[in-house]
C-alpha cells in the first residue's frame, strides 16, 4: 500500500488558524467546490491538506497545480483511516478539522468554532458543525433543505442568502465531520483506528477513544454550518463491518454509545458518566466469561 504513497508540503507562513483534512476519491468537481467555499467563506486563513486517493479523474493534477494546498497522494484508495493518519507530518496548526469533499462551507463556520473554543477555555473537546442536507434521513442533528444534489444543480447564491434563516440549537454528540479536535488529543489517542479501514464507524470510534481519556465536551454548533451533498464517495466504496468491529472492540454497540453516552441529537448539555445499565452489565459479564474460556 505504501509503495506508491507520497506527501507534498508547499504552504508557508505561520498564520494558519486550523488545519483542514479533506480525503477525496475521484470526486474532483465536488472537491473544487469544497475548497473554493473554504477560501471564500472562512473568517480565518487555514492550512488545507487534501488526501488524494487514486485521483484518476484529474484530481491529482489539479491539486498539484494549487500552490496553496498541501497534499498526500496514494495511487490506491487507502480510505479514511489510513488517509487522515498519513497527513500527520504535514500538519502545521494546533487543531485538526476533518471535512468531507462533498461539503460546501458556509460563511463564518470557523469563527463559530473559534468563539466556542474561547468560551470552553480548555482543550478537552470535540466540536462538529451542523450539516444542511437535501434529503430527510431522520438525522436529528441535520437541517433539511434542498439546494441541489450535484455541482451542476447547486443553488449556491440562494443558499448563501438563506442558510442563516434556519433555526438550529447547539446539540449533543459530536462525532461526524465537519469536526474539530485539538492536535494534542488527536495524537494522544493515535488518530483514526485503522482496524475500521476503509472507514465506516471510525467516527464514533474516535469519539469513544476521546471518551476513554476523559473528554466529555462533544458539542454540535448550530451556527457553524456546511451544505452536505451526501456521501458521494462512500456510495462507491467497499463497506467494512464497522458495526461488528465497534461492538467487539468496546463491548457496546455504536448506537448505544452515541445515544446513551453522547446523547446525540439532543439539545446540548455537558455530559457526565452514565450509570451502568443492565445491558452493559450483561455485556461485561459475557466478556469476563470469554476471557476465562
Amino acid at each position: 500500500m505504501l509503495e506508491k504513497f507520497t506527501t507534498k508540503k508547499r504552504t508557508t507562513g505561520a498564520d494558519f488558524k486550523y488545519t483542514i483534512l479533506i480525503p477525496t476519491w475521484n470526486n474532483m468537481e465536488f472537491l473544487k467546490l469544497c475548497i473554493g467555499s473554504i477560501k471564500k467563506n472562512s473568517y480565518f486563513r487555514h492550512q488545507i491538506i487534501v488526501i488524494v486517493n487514486e485521483g484518476k479523474d484529474g484530481t491529482s493534477e489539479w491539486v498539484d497545480s494549487q500552490q496553496d494546498i498541501d497534499y498526500v497522494h496514494s495511487h490506491k484508495n487507502i480510505g479514511i483511516c489510513y488517509g487522515l493518519n498519513s497527513a500527520r507530518s504535514l500538519i502545521k496548526t494546533n487543531y485538526i478539522v476533518y471535512a468531507n469533499d462533498d461539503m460546501y462551507f458556509l460563511p463564518d463556520w470557523d469563527l463559530e468554532f473559534h468563539n466556542e473554543i474561547e468560551k470552553i477555555g480548555h482543550q478537552n473537546f470535540m466540536l462538529s458543525g451542523t450539516m444542511i442536507e437535501p434529503d430527510n434521513t431522520g438525522n436529528p442533528c441535520v437541517i433539511v433543505a434542498n439546494y441541489g444534489r450535484s455541482v451542476s444543480d447547486f443553488k449556491e447564491e440562494k443558499l448563501l442568502c438563506e442558510f442563516n434563516t434556519y433555526i438550529k440549537a447547539d446539540w449533543n454528540g459530536s462525532t461526524w465531520p465537519p469536526n474539530i479536535v485539538p492536535l494534542a488529543l488527536w495524537d494522544l489517542v493515535g488518530g483514526m483506528s485503522i482496524e475500521f479501514s476503509p472507514g465506516f464507524y471510525s467516527d464514533p470510534d474516535l469519539s469513544m477513544k476521546l471518551w476513554q481519556i476523559g473528554v466529555r465536551h462533544f458539542k454540535g454548533l448550530g451556527k457553524s454550518r456546511v451544505y452536505h451533498f451526501g456521501s458521494k464517495s462512500t456510495n462507491r466504496i467497499r463497506i467494512n463491518n464497522g458495526k461488528k468491529i465497534f461492538l467487539k472492540k468496546w463491548g457496546i454497540s455504536s448506537n448505544f454509545f452515541t445515544t446513551k453516552y453522547l446523547k446525540r441529537g439532543g439539545d446540548f448539555s455537558l455530559l457526565s458518566n452514565p450509570q451502568i445499565t443492565k445491558w452493559e452489565s450483561f455485556v461485561n459479564k459475557l466478556k469476563r466469561i470469554k476471557s476465562v474460556l
